[in-house]
This record gives structure tokens, sequence and C-alpha cells, in this order.
């Protein structure tokens, strides 16, 4: 009973219980002010922290390093502290470098896009027109929260839905809070971006 009660708890401090739908009109405004102003993103750049809740796992793991991407296509993860781990994704493929043992995965498939897409989320100005999410619209204080649920079962397999919080006069990601398939939680907190700033080529290699 404990162990239910956790993770409840848990759910409720991830996903945010304080959360109120937004009116039809603030929809509106919240969604043409992020597509509008994001419409030209060329590159985003930021540092970032993660952490993930596991049901077997009494301690969180907590992860950070920084987030790259240049459109169209390519994108970079590298995971400094406490180890490092790179995934870059480019021309459908994926590229990993696990501290120092590299490899390659294709992506046709689009399901590592489609998520990562979201994760980085604005680039482009449509990430709200997606047809194989439904998006529902909350606010948080002064924050504001969009809520992708994917349609597909070939998503659901992976993640059951992904929160993506826009901090107080942002129009980029501040925080994804995403629940999985099998319950596990995983929270990525973005901080120090920078949009359209020169991204040296050494940040999407391996």
């Amino acid at each position: 009973m404990k162990k239910h009660i956790a993770v409840v708890l848990v759910f409720l401090s991830v996903f945010g219980f304080s959360q109120t739908k937004m009116s039809d009109a603030e929809v509106k405004s919240f969604v043409a002010k992020v597509s509008s102003e994001n419409k030209n993103m060329q590159s985003l750049q930021s540092d970032f922290v993660q952490t993930k809740k596991m049901d077997f796992l009494n301690k969180d793991i907590v992860t950070s390093g920084k987030m790259a991407l240049k459109t169209p296509n390519q994108l970079s993860w590298k995971y400094t502290k406490p180890y490092q781990y790179s995934v870059v994704f480019q021309n459908n493929k994926i590229y990993i470098n696990d501290q120092g043992k590299k490899s390659s995965v294709d992506a046709k498939s689009k399901m590592f896009e489609k998520i990562n897409k979201l994760i980085v989320g604005t680039s482009g100005g449509n990430l709200f027109n997606d047809p194989e999410f439904t998006v529902q619209y909350f606010k948080n204080g002064s924050n504001k929260i969009a809520r992708f649920t994917p349609k597909s079962a070939q998503l659901l397999r992976y993640i059951k839905q992904v929160d993506l919080t826009f901090a107080e006069n942002q129009t980029t990601v501040s925080q994804v809070n995403m629940l999985e398939a099998s319950g596990d939680t995983t929270t990525i907190t973005f901080k120090n971006t920078k949009i359209n700033a020169a991204i040296p080529a050494e940040a999407f290699s391996l």
C-alpha cells in the first residue's frame, strides 16, 4: 500500500495537482505567440538537468549536460555528468557515443524523431499541429503547460503523455515532464537557453 501511495505522490508532484485548464481565448493567444515567435528559429542551445524516477529504484537518477538543435535535421544530447554519453540525431540516423563506444541505428520509424521534437519543442512554429498527438492546455500559476497525448498505439507503447512547460513570458520549453508507458517518469529542466546563436560543428559530432 505504501508503495502505491508513493507512486501517486510522485505522479502528482511531477504533473502538477494545481493545474487548471486554459480558456479558449487563453489557448488561442498562447499558441499564436509561441508559433509566431519561433517560426524563424534556426537553432537552439541549452543546458539541461534530467531526473528519472523508476519504480524499482529508491533514488532518482540525475544527469546533466547540453542540448543543441539546428534546423532542419540536427539534434544532439550530450550528457556530461555523472558520465559521458552523447546522442546525435542527423539525417534519419541516430549516432551514439557511450563513453567512447560508438554506434549508430536507423531512425526511419520516426519514433525517436517525434519524441525529440516534443522535448526540444517549438522549432519552426509548428509544435501544436502534429496530427499524431492530442493537445490540451493548462496553466499553473504563471506557467503555461501543453500536454501531448499520443493517438497511435505505436507511440503509446513508449509514452503515455508529455507535458511541456513554458515559464512566464517564455516561448521556448523550460521543462519537460514525460510519463512513460512503464509508469516511470522523466523530468528535463532547461536553463541558459540561447536562440539562433552560432553553434560550433563539434556540437553534432561524437
